[in-house]
């Protein structure tokens, strides 16, 4: 089974391999992201996240009070370049969102018995079963892949200015953060993946550092200066060191975790 629907402000798919995998629990899937869209979007003025920023509602209600706990983790874990609270905007988790709504929705895929499936939400890939191979789109060509991944049971998300320019904030400074061209983050969950990665980006270059020392994480990056950076772990598929050092200069291996 596969299926496209465009919901976010972005395009979802789900591919399911799984042999006569009824409808109704994709269509739950995508209720559920439109859903999150109407609830948590900062963009919609009628939604909770809307609501609560102008005071309208005194105590979020529990998917937003789990989300908002995972922006303050982690706020403190970057020591305040993470921040979905900035001086002069309105309340913003749409950083967190995106990764744990994805994350929520493929457990009721896996609730219904999808074994072997693979979401695309905007870029980031949650797969199940496997393997699974994923491309991570060139930093500076649309049309080539930067270096691709064998994954199974895994969450890929890529931050990156290519698509929407200097967009990620050092809420440090509330100035762009600018250090990284793209940084790619593979982890258990897209909840993990997605924000970690932005998190990393928001830190600027010390958050390759940062991403790659996280438990289970392992990270690809391309920094200012075109130069790869890669933790030890990383599952690449081969092929694809060799297109990364198209896009930029090898640099050494992060230092393996302690």
């Amino acid at each position: 089974m596969r299926r496209v629907e465009h919901v976010m402000g972005f395009p979802v798919s789900v591919r399911i391999d799984d042999e006569d995998f009824p409808e109704a629990p994709v269509d739950g899937f995508f209720a559920w992201l439109r859903e999150v869209d109407a609830r948590f979007s900062p963009f919609r003025p009628d939604s909770e996240v809307s609501r609560l920023d102008r005071g309208e509602i005194a105590t979020p209600g529990p998917a937003l009070r789990e989300v908002l706990a995972l922006c303050e983790e982690y706020r403190i874990a970057t020591g305040g370049a993470f921040d979905v609270r900035l001086p002069g905007r309105g309340l913003d988790p749409c950083a967190v969102v995106k990764g744990w709504s994805v994350q929520k929705g493929a457990e009721l895929l896996s609730a219904a018995g999808a074994r072997r499936f693979c979401l695309n939400a905007g870029g980031d890939v949650l797969a199940s079963g496997g393997p699974w191979r994923v491309g991570v789109r060139h930093p500076e060509h649309a049309d080539r892949l930067c270096t691709v991944l064998d994954v199974t049971d895994r969450a890929v998300a890529t931050s990156a200015r290519y698509e929407r320019g200097d967009h990620i904030l050092d809420a440090r400074t509330g100035r762009p953060a600018t250090d990284l061209i793209s940084m790619t983050v593979v982890a258990p969950t897209l909840t993990e993946a997605d924000t970690v990665a932005t998190a990393a980006f928001a830190l600027g270059a010390q958050g390759v550092e940062w991403a790659a020392a996280r438990e289970n994480c392992e990270v690809f990056a391309v920094d200012a200066h075109r130069r790869v950076l890669r933790s030890p772990g990383f599952p690449g598929a081969g092929a694809g060191s060799v297109a990364a050092a198209q896009a930029a200069h090898e640099a050494p291996d992060i230092a393996p975790k302690t």
